[in-house]
């Protein structure tokens, strides 16, 4: 199992450090932080492999950390010292009996311990080149790694191929599995699972009959007979059009598998995604120690979602699993408790949750805790209209809608509000909590003790004798102001807040929308503000 990885310069990764899981990891993070990076830059250092072919065949500037690049340009410039920057993958390994080969202190850290290490850097012998491309340096801008080359070795500084790294990785991509390849595999399965020898001796026998057949098809004669007329102008040998019978072209090659009488190419994007991902475990997973899969969620439905990671945790049972997704489904199904939310620097983890938090979570089927997880700072309220009140707060407060400053106003069902601190707090995720005070505000607050010393986690509860929201919007902006905000023209306070509380979206929406000037209650603004 993979124990940690450190990689240096490589793509979005300037400086980077994660602590791994020896299951199952599920990262998440936002567009851009480096999660099909990290599964790119783990499987090269394991397999010495870039897309499928060698590093050193896919060197390029684009590889190296932007920022680094610019460092090193600059120097150039500035004819200042400027060493070519260098990319550094480390995976460390469990100190195992079995990876004593690999055991040394042969990295960044300088632990003694197993692992490998893959170094794309400058190659000396092109010294004499490199000081020709340098002399104008306003020219350059990027690394030049056309004069750099790939280092693979493990930690006791030895220089590694496949053969020498004991832990294998399949990397999963959906999007990037050919549709033919998936479709022969399946056939394959097929064909190996179902079939006989003597069923196959008949299947060939009968595809090699309908394609002899083909000769006979009365169009198939007439454009052979033409065909045969241009003798000499095309070939000197007779030329026709027929199937080929060869070995070579056998009916494994030719048939299509269906699925409802649908040829594959046909069915849903949903189905040839999970069905590649499926193949592609199938085919691999025996042999395979780390497996790596990215965004397995693409095109499917909850339904189909469930059964899918259904399926992988029970084809990857004790293989190590790394998951990138931007879905809350697959974090909370595969383990909300190994959630890894990816930084550039390294990656918060979700280590010491509450057994029943996590249950509750594994529970849920919206996209909520994904949410929480990528805001940069949530609202956490009790139901859809204070959902609408507190954007319409936070828009009157600063001009914008809060998704437009990263904050998400999560509307997470009220008694559920402790989990979603329980989840905030691992990750110091500043959250603030808008609660009704249900006519005991000191009890409320009691609620949420546990959370009070921490100081990205604020408790707001109305005050007064106001025990709803309603009573409070009233109390704040009065009756005549509601009555035309509303539309409504209701003659007591009583007959306004029985319309409201029997139409809680509705009127709040109508809040929302409307354009006249809100007051808002005073412990909303300060939820808003922070």
């Amino acid at each position: 199992m993979l124990k940690k990885i450190t990689i240096k310069n490589y793509k979005v990764f300037r400086n980077f450090a994660l602590d791994l899981n020896p299951g199952v990891n599920v990262i998440v993070g936002d567009n851009d932080a480096g999660k099909s990076n990290l599964l790119e830059a783990i499987n090269l250092a394991l397999t010495g492999r870039l897309r499928g072919n060698p590093a050193a065949a896919e060197l390029s500037p684009f590889l190296m950390n932007l920022q680094a690049t610019r460092e090193y340009v600059a120097a150039l410039r500035a004819r200042g010292p400027a060493e070519p920057p260098e990319i550094l993958i480390e995976l460390y390994f469990d100190d195992a009996d079995n990876l004593a080969p690999l055991r040394g202190a042969n990295n960044s850290l300088r632990e003694f311990t197993p692992g490998v290490k893959i170094r794309i850097a400058f190659n000396l012998d092109f010294i004499d080149e490199y000081a020709t491309y340098i002399a104008e340096p306003g020219r350059i801008a990027w690394v030049p790694t056309e004069y750099y080359q790939v280092h693979w070795t493990n930690f006791a500084g030895d220089a590694i191929t496949a053969r020498g790294v004991p832990a294998t990785a399949t990397l999963i991509d959906a999007t990037a599995i050919r549709l033919p390849n998936g479709a022969d595999a399946y056939l394959q399965s097929i064909i190996a699972d179902s079939l006989g020898p003597r069923q196959r001796v008949e299947l060939s026998l009968a595809y090699r009959s309908l394609r002899e057949a083909f000769g006979d098809i009365a169009a198939v004669k007439e454009i052979n007979t033409r065909l045969a007329g241009e003798r000499g102008e095309i070939s000197d040998r007779e030329l026709t059009l027929s199937i080929d019978i060869s070995q070579r072209a056998g009916w494994e090659r030719s048939l299509v598998p269906h699925l409802d009488e649908l040829p594959f190419p046909y069915v849903g994007k949903g189905e040839q995604s999970s069905l590649k991902i499926l193949l592609a475990l199938t085919e691999k997973i025996a042999d395979t120690h780390v497996v790596l899969i990215e965004e397995p969620e693409n095109h499917l439905s909850f339904s189909s979602l469930n059964q899918l990671v259904h399926k992988i945790n029970e084809k990857c049972a004790g293989k190590q699993v790394l998951a990138t997704t931007h879905s809350a489904f697959i974090l909370n199904k595969l383990g909300l408790d190994e959630l890894i939310l990816l930084t550039n620097a390294g990656g918060q983890r979700i280590t010491d949750l509450r057994r029943d938090t996590v249950d509750y979570f594994k529970k849920l089927s919206g996209y909520d805790t994904l949410r929480l997880v990528l805001a940069k700072r949530a609202i956490l309220v009790e139901g859809p209209s204070d959902e609408l009140i507190l954007t319409r707060a936070y828009l009157d407060e600063h001009g914008r809608e809060p998704i437009a400053d990263g904050v998400d106003i999560i509307n997470v069902r009220g008694l559920s509000a402790a989990r979603f601190l329980d989840l905030a707090v691992p990750l110091a995720k500043p959250v603030a909590v808008v609660n009704d005070n249900d006519g005991d505000a000191a009890k409320m607050h009691q609620r949420y003790a546990e959370f009070a010393g921490y100081d990205f986690i604020s408790i707001h509860v109305g005050t007064g004798d106001a025990k709803t929201l309603e009573p409070q919007i009233l109390a704040a902006n009065g009756l005549t102001r509601l009555n035309e905000i509303l539309g409504k023209n209701f003659t007591t306070d009583e007959e306004l807040l029985t319309h409201m509380a029997a139409n809680k979206t509705g009127w709040a929406l109508a809040v929302f929308e409307s354009e006249q000037t809100i007051t808002m209650p005073e412990y909303i603004r300060d939820a808003v503000r922070r």
